[in-house]
Order: structure tokens, then C-alpha cells, then sequence
């Protein structure tokens, strides 16, 4: 393992040197290349080096017991050299995780897709809840959100609601909302005070670049209608809103958020390329899967992935079996308890599977 991690460092140095190099600073594509490669070596290499520090300290320390010490100094050292061995082991650990093989997409931007599912305009509401939930959340990641196409509905929510979110490591925390939540509450038009139980899904695609799907203009299909719903005096009058067909595979995308055309058009590209790039990418799973069970965090949208039970004021997450009891905190977009259980469970099948 510390072959290989010295072998990291030597190339990020030599990335250093290249990030130097007058002839990288004047190539725009080789510096985002290079630049990108050397932030994604960032955190083991400093963890690295940490490590052997640690090590060089250890290594001090247990040539000073050679050393004839008094009683109080021996002991001093021998609870230094504990500790030392506490630091490195923990390091090593870290080490580990960070040497495991890394999603490709978790550095990008994501598009989220959230549908009432089973429920009628309760199932509407909860989707709703779910697009505040996760505004919030992304506000306290300081990322950017853009509403795309949004299907609303009379009593409030949803039917449909696709959205992107921008920021750094987007994917990589939100991957996880992958599959169906259900929620069990008494609805607000319910007088009996009956609990119902309702659904929504939530389909959560990294965003793609251009070089990473090869799509043809050839084999898309345009079309260009009237918007519809809340959009002042453009509403219904001009050809703003826009579909697009993707022939080969069948995905279509519509988008009417913007007053304008091209605009409509661009967001519509990018979730277009999203759905592509994931049909492409589940097929490719389900090939993978037929020798081998995958890890946690593949997100079938089938499956029903969380519970938001309102009147014990509980959530579940029912792949781990995590239940707390902050629903309130939750639906404020605090999801850092799931999340982070998600990335250990996901470590440690990793780390298994390697094992194996």
C-alpha cells in the first residue's frame, strides 16, 4: 500500500513542476487536466506525509528507550511511543479508505429528478417536502440550485420537479437519494385523522460533459410549443418551451422555466445527456450484476430506500437500518446522518470486497 502511495506522490510533484511549466500555463485544456488530476491527489498526499512525519517521530522515539533514561523520563517516552502508534494506525486506516477505487462522477454537478408516486396530491405534497428538504441541504453546502421543469399541482406540491444542483462534490453526497421515500402522516384534508401512506421517487443523475457521451444532433428530435402555468404575459403566447426526443433510446425532455427558447433548449440538453449517460450506465450495471452482486449505493429507484414516519417523528433508512428521530431537522435539510452512514457502509463493502 505505501509503494503505491509513494508512487502518488512522486507523480504529484511532478505535477507541481508541470503547473510551472510556461508551456501548461499557455495550453487551457492540459492546465484544467492537470490541475484537476492534482486536486484529486490533494487529500492522500497530505495525509501522506502526515503519516510519515508520524512515523519519522515514532522511529525517534523508540531509539531514545536505547538511550539510558531516568525512570520518569522512560515513561514519558514509552506514552509518547503509545500515542505515536495510536496516530499511525489511525492514519493507515485513512490511507486505506482514500486508496479505494473513486465513482468517477462524484465531482460533479447533479440533476435530481423527484415524482409523486403513489398518494394522489398527498404523494404531490410529500415531493414538495422533499425539493425543500433538499433546497436546504444544498444551501448549507453553499451549492446553487436551478429549477428546470416543474410540474406543480393545485394543493402545493408536485407532480414533477427536475432540478440541478451546482457545487463541488454534489454527486458524491447525494448519489445515496437514489429510490423511492415514503411517507406515513395524516393528511391535512383528512378529517378522520386517519395515517396515510404515500410515496415519492427521487432519481439523482451526475451531470455530463461533452466528451463523456457521444450524442448526435442528427438524432434529436426538436419541438417547440406554448409554455404553461405561472409565467406572466409569455405564458401560452410564445413558442418559448421546448421538447427534445432523443431518437436511439427514446428519452425526452421537455423544459418551459425560461421566457427564452435557447435557454430552455440548454437546460433541456443537460438533463437529456444525464438520462442518457445513466440509461447507458444502468444497463451496464445490470450486465455487471448477473455475476456479481454491487455494493450499497447503486440506487435502484424501485426500491423504497426511507421512511418519514410523522407522528413518532422518526426517519429510517431501511438499507442500513439507521432510524433517528429528528424528522423535523431532517426535512430542514439536515442529512448529514444518513449521508455519511451511506459513504462508511459503502467503505466498508469496498473494503470487504477487496478482502475477498
Amino acid at each position: 500500500m505505501l509503494d503505491r502511495i509513494q508512487s502518488l506522490e512522486n507523480r504529484y510533484n511532478k505535477l507541481n513542476e508541470l503547473l510551472s511549466d510556461p508551456d501548461i500555463i499557455s495550453d487551457t485544456n492540459k492546465l484544467r487536466e492537470y490541475s484537476k488530476e492534482q486536486s484529486g491527489l490533494e487529500e492522500i498526499i497530505q495525509v501522506y506525509r502526515e503519516y510519515k512525519d508520524k512515523m519519522s517521530q515514532l522511529d525517534d522515539a523508540k531509539a531514545m528507550l536505547e538511550d539510558d533514561l531516568d525512570g520518569e523520563m522512560n515513561d514519558m517516552v514509552k506514552m509518547e511511543i503509545e500515542e505515536l502508534k495510536e496516530n499511525t494506525e489511525s492514519l493507515e486506516e485513512k490511507l486505506k479508505i482514500l486508496l479505494l477505487p473513486k465513482d468517477p462522477n462524484d465531482d460533479k454537478n447533479v440533476i435530481m429528478e423527484i415524482r409523486g408516486a403513489a398518494g394522489g396530491d398527498e404523494a404531490a405534497l410529500f415531493a414538495g417536502d422533499l425539493y425543500r428538504m433538499y433546497s436546504k441541504y444544498a444551501e448549507m453546502q453553499g451549492w446553487k440550485i436551478d429549477v428546470i421543469e416543474a410540474s406543480s399541482t393545485g394543493v402545493g406540491g408536485y407532480k414533477e420537479i427536475i432540478f440541478m444542483i451546482n457545487g463541488t462534490g454534489a454527486y458524491s453526497k447525494l448519489k445515496y437519494e437514489n429510490g423511492a421515500h415514503r411517507v406515513q402522516r395524516v393528511p391535512e384534508t383528512e378529517s378522520g385523522g386517519r395515517i396515510h401512506t404515500s410515496t415519492a421517487t427521487v432519481a439523482v443523475l451526475p451531470e455530463t460533459e461533452d466528451v463523456e457521451i457521444d450524442i448526435h444532433e442528427k438524432d434529436i428530435r426538436v419541438d417547440t410549443f406554448a409554455s404553461s402555468g405561472p409565467g406572466g404575459q409569455s405564458v401560452n403566447t410564445t413558442m418559448s418551451a421546448v421538447r427534445l426526443t432523443h431518437d436511439p433510446t427514446g428519452v425526452v425532455v421537455s423544459c418551459q422555466d425560461e421566457k427564452s427558447q435557447i435557454k430552455n433548449k440548454e437546460k433541456a440538453m443537460k438533463v437529456l445527456r444525464a438520462r442518457i449517460y445513466d440509461k447507458f450506465q444502468r444497463e451496464a450495471q445490470a450486465e455487471y450484476d448477473e455475476n456479481r452482486k454491487s455494493a450499497v449505493g447503486t440506487g435502484d429507484r424501485s426500491e423504497r430506500i426511507r421512511t418519514y414516519n410523522f407522528p413518532q417523528t422518526r426517519v429510517t433508512d431501511h438499507r442500513i437500518g439507521l432510524t433517528i428521530q429528528k424528522l423535523d431537522q431532517v426535512l430542514e435539510g439536515k442529512l448529514d446522518d444518513f449521508i455519511d452512514a451511506m459513504l462508511v457502509e459503502e467503505q466498508t463493502k469496498k473494503l470487504e470486497q477487496i478482502g475477498e
